[in-house]
């Protein structure tokens, strides 16, 4: 699933230090001091401004409507009455300091991966409240091991902006999630189980003609279609020895994913040409295409010695021209682009006080 759980219970379990609100830089011919965006990090070329949308909890997967006049996301910040994710809807241009967004999820259950349908009123995720009002239990570890929970009470839905149901898209037995809509405006990928593994499939957006579209062992989830409709991108992991097959199979039969080794793998959006866009190690994950179409931006810790910092770095779809984007030293992921491509949201450790809280922030993007 796309949960913020990784990140959370990562920086839970380490004490980082933090940067400076403000650095000072001199003007060298006037030698005035400057103060550079206490946002953003002076390595951080490709953001011309940025500011912070939410103010404690843990926000994420933040996705704009079509029109770009909206966004939803997911929070389980304890101040706005939840005690695990549920989605919440917000004008571009709000921030959440002092006041609390409007829940457009039913407040049961678990939610995650809320997206846009076309029409700009109405969108789709997934919720586990048809198993249970309750949240369900969050595993923190087997055996030590970091894992993610996936929910058999996962199915996917599609509401109106008054977080009134319209309909149900899946009513397999199993996990059923991470439903994200094709720029076009006509299919959506998601991820089930109905296979017996953790497998893409898309579907109109009504719910038709579901078409599998992986079908090797490893857990494929989060994906995202290129700006034109066309092709996939997505995490997995892909176990090939002996010991780390049987631990897949033997987690997945508890209802688990262990999420720190995973590649990120780029395909035809009917699931041709498969290939394997990363080999870098460790967690590469929360991958989405750049306007262009032929770049991607994904947050990674392959460079981390101790399974932190995360940052985001871009590729090409040839997996060449690797460049890191951000420099924090805790976290950065979940990049999503507005659709006019003008503007990246993503969600941070930044600006938290040394706490552990992940808020949103929108940055101007320029190349």
């Amino acid at each position: 699933m796309k949960s913020k759980l990784y990140l959370l219970l990562l920086i839970l379990s380490v004490t980082v230090s933090c940067k400076k609100d403000k650095k000072d830089n001199t003007d060298a011919e006037s030698g005035a001091t400057k103060m550079v965006d206490a946002l953003i990090y002076p390595e951080e070329i490709h953001f011309k401004t940025m500011r912070q949308v939410t103010f404690g909890g843990d926000n994420a997967e933040a996705y704009w409507s079509f029109d770009d006049q909206q966004i939803i996301f997911q929070s389980n910040n304890k101040a706005w009455n939840v005690d695990c994710d549920q989605m919440f809807l917000m004008n571009a241009d709000e921030t959440f300091d002092s006041i609390i967004p409007p829940m457009i999820s039913t407040g049961k259950g678990r939610t995650t991966c809320a997206y846009f349908l076309p029409d700009n009123k109405h969108f789709v995720y997934g919720s586990t409240h048809l198993g249970a009002d309750e949240c369900p239990e969050t595993p923190l570890r087997r055996e030590g091991k970091y894992v993610w929970p996936i929910y058999d009470s996962y199915d996917i839905f599609v509401a109106d902006l008054e977080g009134n149901i319209t309909e149900q898209l899946t009513t397999e037995p199993g996990y059923d999630a991470e439903a994200t809509v094709s720029p076009m405006g006509d299919k959506i990928v998601f991820t089930s189980m109905r296979s017996g593994d953790l497998e893409l499939y898309t579907m109109n957006i009504d719910g038709s003609d579901v078409v599998q579209i992986t079908d090797e062992l490893g857990y494929d989830g989060g994906a995202f279609f290129s700006p034109d409709g066309t092709k996939l991108i997505f995490r997995s992991s892909r176990p090939k020895t002996e010991a780390e097959i049987s631990e897949y199979k033997g987690l997945l039969a508890e209802g688990l994913v262990q999420p720190t080794e995973m590649e990120l793998f780029i395909c035809n959006a009917d699931g041709s040409n498969l290939k394997q866009l990363t080999n870098l190690g460790n967690a590469n994950w929360s991958p989405f295409f750049l306007p262009n179409g032929k770049e991607v931006l994904f947050s990674s810790n392959f460079e981390a010695e101790r399974g932190f910092p995360f940052n985001l770095y871009k590729i090409g779809i040839d997996g060449k021209n690797l460049e890191r984007i951000t420099h924090g030293e805790t976290f950065d992921a979940f990049p999503v682009f507005s659709n006019d491509g003008k503007y990246l949201i993503f969600s941070s450790n930044r600006q938290n006080g040394g706490g552990h809280d992940t808020n949103l922030f929108i940055a101007e993007w320029q190349d």
